[in-house]
């Protein structure tokens, strides 16, 4: 009984290592997902997007 339960551990440790580690997992999706949004808001600056105007001393926000 240790004996399976120690290889069922050991083979979804290995089966969650390889979902976070590998091409689909979180730390690669934003590896290619940072420049991709920094162009965005370099675009928003860039353009004045979703600025707002105070009214009362006319600088921006």
């Amino acid at each position: 009984m240790t004996t399976e339960a120690v290889l069922i551990l050991f083979l979804s440790v290995i089966i969650i290592l390889g979902v976070y580690f590998g091409d689909n997992g979180p730390i690669n999706t934003f590896k290619e997902a940072g420049p991709r949004l920094g162009a965005k808001i370099e675009r928003s600056i860039s353009i004045g997007h979703q600025f707002i105007r105070d009214s009362d001393n006319k600088a921006w926000q």
